[in-house]
C-alpha cells in the first residue's frame, strides 16, 4: 500500500469515528449517585471513537493531515467537520467536564498527552481557521497542562507498561508540546522527571517484550524520550548502557503480527508496529550523523511500517477507531527534531543527571 493510500484510509477512519458515539467506553469515577448521560452530553466534542482519548487523537490526525496535505481530495470535508467539532461552546463544555477536582485523574496521562499534541499541532499551523480552533482549545489545554505539572512531581517512579498508563510515551509527547508552545517550566519538569526515572537504567529487559496487549514498547519509548533530553554524545553513552548491542545484536524487535483484530486488547498489536517505527526513527534522530546505529534503526523502522500497513485493510472497529493516528504519526515523522516538529534543547541540565552525563556536559 502506498503512503498516500494509507493516509487516505486513516482520514476516512477518523472522519467516521469522531461522530460514532457507540460502542463507547467511559471510565468515570463517581462519588455519588448520578444519572449517566450519553457520551456526547458529557463530552460534546470528544465523544466518538469508542473512548475519549481515541476521539482526541483522531481529531489530531485530521488536523495534521489537513495541515500537511491541504490539496487532498478530502480537504474540504475534513475542514468542515473540524469546524463543526472544535467550537467555542463544545470545547468549553469539555473544559467544564474536566474541571471538577474529582475528575483530576480522568484520562491521565494518555488522554492528556494527546490533547496537548492536538494543541501543539494547531499551534504550529498559521491558517486563520486553525487559529480559531486553537483559541477555542486553550482553556482545556491550560487545565491539562496544570494537571501535568501537579502530577509529575508526585509520581514516585515510572509506569513501564506497554499500554495507556506508560509514563515514557506521555513524557515524550508532553515534551514536544512544551517545546512547541514555549512552556519552559513544563519542559524543565519533564526533563527532570526523565532524568529521575531513566538516566541510571542499565540493560533494559528486552526479552520481556512484547507483552500480549502492548501497543507501546516500554524500552523503545524510554529511549525515545531520553533522546529528547540529552545531546547526541550523551544519548549515545546512555543507549550503550541501557540497550547494549542494540539494534544490531538484538532480536527482540522483529515486527509483530496481530492475529485477532476483533479483540480490543489483542488488536493492540495492530498499532505496535507503528509506535515502534516512530520510536526507532526518533532514537536514530537523537544520535549523531556519524553513529553507525542510525542506518540500522531507520531500516528497522521501515520494516515495522511495511509489516503494519496490511492491517489497514480491516474493517474491525477494535482497530479502525485508533490505529490510524499511529499510522499517521509514523508516516509523517511526527516528533522528529529537525523535521515537522520544532525542538529546542534546554540550556541547563536536569537536576538528576547521573555523574557520567554531568561530567560530559562540563
Amino acid at each position: 500500500m502506498r503512503s498516500s493510500d494509507a493516509i487516505d484510509r486513516c482520514v476516512a477512519w477518523a472522519l467516521a469515528g469522531i461522530v460514532r458515539e457507540y460502542p463507547h467506553h467511559f471510565p468515570l469515577l463517581s462519588h455519588a449517585p448520578q444519572p449517566f448521560s450519553r457520551p456526547r452530553d458529557l463530552t460534546p466534542v470528544f465523544y466518538g471513537c469508542f473512548d475519549w482519548h481515541s476521539a482526541v487523537h483522531s481529531h489530531w490526525l485530521l488536523v495534521r493531515c489537513l495541515r500537511l496535505f491541504p490539496t487532498a481530495p478530502w480537504d474540504v470535508e475534513v475542514a468542515e467537520r473540524l469546524h463543526q467539532q472544535l467550537t467555542t461552546n463544545g470545547l468549553a463544555a469539555e473544559h467544564d467536564f474536566f474541571a471538577p477536582q474529582d475528575r483530576a485523574g480522568f484520562e491521565r496521562p494518555y488522554g492528556w498527552t494527546w490533547l496537548l499534541q492536538l494543541a501543539a499541532e494547531l499551534h504550529e499551523w498559521s491558517d486563520p481557521i486553525a487559529q480559531v480552533w486553537r483559541t477555542n482549545l486553550i482553556p482545556l489545554e491550560e487545565l491539562i497542562a496544570a494537571r501535568v505539572r501537579g502530577w509529575l512531581p508526585k509520581l514516585a517512579g515510572p509506569v513501564r507498561t506497554g499500554e495507556h498508563s506508560q509514563t515514557a510515551f506521555a513524557l515524550g509527547l508532553i515534551a514536544d508540546w512544551a517545546t512547541t508552545v514555549g512552556d519552559t517550566a513544563t519542559l524543565r519538569l519533564v526533563q527532570d522527571s526523565v532524568a529521575r526515572f531513566y538516566f541510571d537504567d542499565t540493560a533494559l529487559p528486552l526479552s520481556w517484550e512484547p507483552s500480549a496487549y502492548d501497543f507501546l514498547s516500554p524500552a523503545l519509548a524510554e529511549a525515545d524520550v531520553v533522546r529528547r533530553c540529552l545531546a547526541p554524545t550523551d544519548f549515545a553513552t546512555w543507549l550503550d548502557r541501557a540497550l547494549p548491542g542494540f539494534p544490531e545484536q538484538c532480536s527482540a524487535f522483529a515486527p509483530v503480527v496481530a492475529t485477532n483484530l476483533a479483540d480490543g486488547k489483542a488488536a493492540h498489536f495492530a498499532g505496535l508496529n507503528f509506535s515502534r517505527a516512530w520510536m526507532l526513527d526518533g532514537i536514530a534522530s537523537g544520535l549523531s550523523e556519524l553513529d553507525s546505529r542510525r542506518t540500522s534503526l531507520t531500516d528497522l523502522a521501515a520494516r515495522h511500517v511495511a509489516a503494519g500497513l496490511p492491517v489497514l485493510s480491516t474493517t474491525e472497529y477494535a482497530v479502525t477507531h485508533w490505529v490510524g493516528s499511529f499510522v499517521v504519526y509514523a508516516l509523517t515523522k511526527r516528533g522528529i527534531k529537525d523535521h515537522a516538529t520544532p525542538f529546542t534543547m534546554l540550556t541547563e541540565s536536569p537536576k538528576h543527571l547521573s555523574a557520567d552525563f554531568a561530567d560530559s556536559a562540563d
